[in-house]
């Protein structure tokens, strides 16, 4: 039997040694039961109440490729405490052929081990559920009476024995100093690089940041305020900064922000690192503009035509991205391009390992060297030393087959059929949807090139190349137009 082992502990609380003794005794267990052990997932200070762990998805999905037949945990609360994805989960095993293996407790295989399994599994929900409603409660407590429920420290508050808040002699005067500073002028930067001049460290002894001073700006714990699940304690513990001077901290930090907005729209120019100039090669970057009665306009303007070494025309920013978002989906559409673009994907899945044809050919050589080995002892020949050899081409034999399902694991190949089905989703993707705009162009596009009197579109595939003439420019933005409002281009022209 061949199978992979599945360690897990829940926080920060519990040692690092408990995934290694996990591992210990499952691979324990393993060599007593004669598995073979394939490889191990592990997620590090993460809960079982979830099932978003990324080793324990991972693993999931490799079972598909039915390399292993089990899976070890160290106890089954390590793969879930919740009978509902464990139920979920353990029959998605059981479809690839896969069952959970319990290292510790002694679980048969008929059916008085699934009412087995059942009945600690509820018992595990139960505890989990429990002591959480008790953390829980004993947290609030604490936040009820000012003490400190953990997590990281609060620059310019010390904790005492008894974990009470306790206003710090050496750090509280700072937490004031950039108050105050703030309130009267200065900038974030400012403060920071004031603070980094004095060699000044945070809770976490490293270097102060923007962000740290611009979340200790806004922290209403420097009011004296405690804050847990919801439950917000006035007065919890000694304040630092004045209420006035908090107050207008955040009056200041409001405004910035609604200046900055004002001051700055943020647009996503699709085309960045992309889009060149057909006159002199050059790369064409997003700019923006405004008109004298107010609107602004965004377009790509040449690098060189900036510097007046080149004579070529800005373009509208949505003009030219709508050109390319529409070839872009209508290569899509290419059934004969997606099914070559298949076979070029799958073909360089082979490429990406390196390993895994130098370990089939070492299989082969093996087998071929078992098969002139049997042959010989067939024939009368056998000695003590063929005897040898055959038992270390046999272990030979077995590793190098571990070793192959080990590489797969690592570096899972794709059907051709999965590759066609993410492609094709491609085809569903709401074309006026910014997000989904900019992946398809990050995906499928490598280049373009905007000429005067046409466009030239490089695709990241073999011949990926269109040239589109200003005619077909003009008449596939038509297109893309349909059910969405865009900026217009004088005399219809890029």
């Amino acid at each position: 039997m061949k199978a992979v082992i599945y360690a897990r502990y829940s926080d920060d609380s519990q040692r690092e040694e408990s995934i290694e003794g996990q591992i210990r005794e499952c691979m324990e267990y393993a060599d007593k039961e004669g598995i073979t052990v394939l490889s191990t997932y592990i997620d590090r200070a993460l809960s079982e109440k979830t099932d978003n762990r990324p080793q324990f998805q991972k693993l999931i999905e490799d079972s598909k490729q039915k390399l292993f037949d089990a899976v070890i945990v160290w106890k089954l609360d390590r793969f879930a405490r919740n009978r509902t994805d464990s139920a979920v989960y353990r029959s998605l095993l059981r479809k690839n052929g896969v069952k959970v293996v319990s290292a510790k407790e002694n679980i048969s295989d008929g059916p008085e081990g699934i009412i087995l399994e059942a009945i600690i599994e509820g018992m595990s929900e139960y505890y989990s559920a429990d002591l959480a409603a008790k953390v829980l409660r004993g947290m609030t407590d604490n936040a009820l009476k000012g003490k400190f429920n953990g997590g990281n420290h609060t620059f310019g508050y010390a904790i005492d024995e008894n974990k009470h808040f306790k206003v710090d002699p050496m750090t509280a005067p700072i937490v004031v100093e950039v108050f105050r500073k703030y309130a009267d002028g200065a900038t974030i930067k400012g403060i920071v690089g004031e603070l980094r001049s004095r060699n000044l460290l945070n809770t976490k002894g490293e270097i102060i940041g923007y962000h740290s001073i611009r979340r200790m700006l806004s922290n209403r714990r420097y009011l004296g305020e405690y804050s847990f699940n919801g439950t917000i304690i006035p007065g919890a513990f000694d304040p630092i900064v004045p209420q006035g001077l908090f107050d207008e901290v955040q009056r200041r930090i409001d405004k910035n922000k609604t200046g900055s907005a004002k001051h700055k729209a943020k647009q996503l120019y699709l085309l960045s690192d992309k889009l060149y100039c057909g006159k002199c090669n050059g790369k064409m970057v997003g700019e923006c503009g405004r008109s004298s009665k107010g609107p602004t306009y965004y377009y790509y303007k040449c690098c060189e035509a900036k510097h007046r070494r080149c004579d070529k025309r800005s373009v509208r920013k949505q003009y030219i991205e709508d050109i390319v978002i529409h070839h872009t989906m209508q290569m899509l559409q290419d059934e004969p391009l997606v099914e070559r673009i298949v076979d070029t994907i799958f073909a360089m899945q082979a490429q990406k390992s390196t390993m895994l044809p130098i370990l089939e050919k070492q299989l082969a050589e093996a087998k071929k060297a078992i098969n002139n080995m049997l042959n010989a002892i067939q024939s009368g020949i056998l000695t003590e030393s063929t005897k040898e050899r055959l038992e270390e081409l046999e272990q030979s034999k077995k590793d190098t087959e571990i070793a192959i399902l080990q590489e797969k694991i690592e570096s899972p190949t794709l059907t051709k059929e999965q590759i066609e089905y993410w492609i094709c989703q491609w085809r569903k993707v709401d074309p006026c949807d910014e997000k989904s705009r900019q992946n398809l162009i990050d995906t499928f596009v490598n280049a373009v090139y905007h000429y005067d009197g046409e466009l030239l579109i490089i695709f990241n595939h073999k011949d990926g190349e269109k040239t589109i003439t200003l005619e077909e420019a003009n008449a596939s933005r038509s297109a893309s137009k349909k059910g969405r409002s865009s900026d217009t281009v004088s005399n219809g022209s890029p």
